[in-house]
Formats: structure tokens, sequence, C-alpha cells
């Protein structure tokens, strides 16, 4: 199962790191986590950014990160509002800064990296309204496979 590439205390890491990030923004961070995926990793990150209902924040600022931890595959999803303003180059420098550190075995480090990074892009575009209210749970998803 996939929880158990991460430990307790890795998941507290980057769970800690996604409330962390979202208390300066009105922008929304999820992690999801599956063994495998046996289609374009992107293609996949969409079909569960749609699943986890991503797509329906008020400012379209929702960002998912997707690992696909045995095939060592990721890709980062950005809604249209904060895709607009970051473009694809900050995604990319996002995969990259992550997998430094997935090569090292630091994915806790790597996850919570990244998540830092987007939040203050999130932060910078979209920053916190006093009646903001958290919209999507900070939880780190897990798919048993990439038919889930």
């Amino acid at each position: 199962m996939s929880k158990n590439y991460l430990s307790k205390e890795d998941q507290e890491l980057i769970v800690s790191a996604i409330q962390s990030a979202e208390l300066a923004t009105s922008g929304e961070i999820r992690v999801h986590i599956e063994p495998t995926v046996s289609i374009d990793p992107m293609k996949r990150a969409q079909e569960v950014f749609f699943s986890l209902g991503m797509e329906k924040t008020e400012q379209k600022n929702g960002v998912l990160i997707y690992l696909a931890m045995e095939d060592r595959k990721l890709a980062i999803v950005g809604d249209e509002g904060i895709h607009q303003k970051v473009g694809s180059s900050f995604w990319e420098e996002e995969k990259e800064l992550m997998k430094s550190h997935f090569l090292k075995g630091e994915f806790a480090i790597g996850l919570s990296s990244a998540i830092e990074k987007v939040g203050e892009k999130l932060r910078a575009y979209f920053p916190y309204q006093s009646d903001d209210v958290n919209e999507l749970n900070n939880e780190i998803s897990f798919g048993g496979s990439e038919n889930e």
C-alpha cells in the first residue's frame, strides 16, 4: 500500500508543510501518492485532480503534487488561476527540486520543499483573505492503483 512509502513522521511533515503553506494564501495544495501508473503521469494527475474536486476552488488556485512511487514518476497540476500566473517552467523547477531530494531518498524533504515553494507563489498571487476557508483536505491521499 502507498502509505508504506512514507513513515508516520514523514506524512506529518508533509501535512504540516501544506498547512503552513496555506496559512498565507487562499490557494489549496494536495499530495496524492500511488504505487504505479500505467498512463502518462500528467494525465493521471489531472484525473486525480478532478476526482479530489480540486477544480472547485473559488479562485481556481488548487495545486496537486502527484507521485507514482514504484514507477518513479511525478507530476504537478496547477489549476488555471495559478497556472496562468506561474507558467509551465515553475512546475518543472519544482519537479526538479523534488527529484534532487528523491535521488537521495529524501521524499518528505523533497515534497515539503516543493510545497513551500508552491505556497510562496500562491501567497504572491492569491494572498490570504480574512474570509478564507480551507476548501480542501490537507491530508495526503493514497491510491492503490491507477484505476482507483
